[in-house]
């Protein structure tokens, strides 16, 4: 079998299918799209082909392309991803936009609430070095690829610390908070599209506003003067997650929509 034919093994010419199977011979023949294109009539060695087919097959499966590649590119990063972590959305570059947008100090204090791979918090180090930025999980786990992304981007400045939401930190405060928890319901219908992935960091309570609602509520309590909580949530429940925002006294509560124009990231500043 050479690459057009690997190519051809699933999807109609131009469909994301097609892409998806490209991007997994890439990763097998070590080769980038370029050379991919020139090389159509180069044949896969037996281990070549062999590990195309089962990649696949675990695709048809329902896994993430992600999860078989083992790495998934988030703002300027190549993170590694694992089982036991969801895959990173380009949905979820517009809160790290969102933040780096905001004014702020040279020297702002930032976390990031339920890291998963550490795609927010290494994204806002490696964009600004003088930040302090620490990310924590409550899976040791997860927090482990976190720890192994830093190091693979040489972002060693971002600390790590093990526990639920900000019951893993010490006394401190922060200029910024950021998140992306769980916010989908445990009945809605996207969950059948997400069965690989750790639904512990997918499904929260209340119509999944809980870690929401929790986050907003104490994150109070560590929050300098003037400081932001910046969330990403569901495409539907921007109105909800400002009404929460009001609600606990926060201004300037805005929501930002994401590339396909649904709303996607809300924040609101400290009274």
């Amino acid at each position: 079998m050479n690459i057009a034919q690997a190519l051809a093994l699933r999807g109609e010419a131009e469909s994301y299918e097609r892409q998806e199977n490209a991007w997994l011979l890439e990763h097998i023949l070590k080769i980038d799209a370029f050379d991919l294109s020139l090389k159509s009539a180069q044949e896969l060695t037996a281990e070549q082909e062999q590990d195309y087919v089962n990649g696949l097959a675990r695709i048809a499966a329902g896994e993430p392309l992600a999860y078989v590649t083992g790495s998934q590119p988030f703002w300027t990063l190549d993170l590694t991803v694992t089982q036991d972590t969801l895959v990173p959305r380009p949905d979820t570059e517009v809160l790290v936009e969102t933040v780096l947008r905001l004014d702020l100090p040279e020297d702002t204090r930032v976390v990031d609430l339920g890291t998963g791979t550490g795609a927010i918090a290494l994204s806002l180090a490696s964009e600004r070095p003088n930040w302090s930025v620490i990310a924590t999980d409550i899976y040791e786990p997860t927090l482990e690829v976190a720890l192994q992304n830093a190091e693979k981007h040489d972002l060693t400045q971002v600390k790590f610390f093990l526990g639920s939401w900000f019951t893993a930190l010490n006394r401190q405060y922060f200029d910024v908070i950021v998140s992306n928890p769980p916010y989908i319901d445990a009945k809605d219908e996207h969950m059948l599209n997400l069965a690989a992935e750790p639904e512990r960091a997918l499904v929260a309570e209340k119509q999944g506003l809980a870690d929401i609602e929790h986050i907003i509520q104490q994150g109070k309590k560590w929050l300098a003067a003037q400081g932001w909580i910046v969330l990403e949530h569901g495409y539907d429940q921007g109105e909800a997650v400002r009404n929460i925002f009001k609600t606990a006294g926060f201004k300037e509560v805005r929501t930002v929509k994401d590339y396909g124009g649904n709303d996607r990231v809300t924040l609101g500043q400290l009274q």
